[in-house]
């Protein structure tokens, strides 16, 4: 049996770990990594990706 201390820890830890994850995903939906450009000849304007 958990004593009360143990059961407070544990709460919130779990509400740090789960919150964390939370407001990335919030933070991440709201703010979307932009895919960057690519400068394959180096002359300063993007090019088209590679084909794959």
């Amino acid at each position: 049996m958990m004593d009360t201390g143990a059961l407070i820890m544990m709460v919130v830890t779990l509400l740090l770990i789960w919150g964390g994850l939370v407001a990335a995903l919030l933070h991440l939906r709201g703010h979307p990594d932009e895919p960057e450009a690519y400068d394959i000849d180096g002359d300063g304007r993007p090019d088209s990706p590679p084909s794959t």
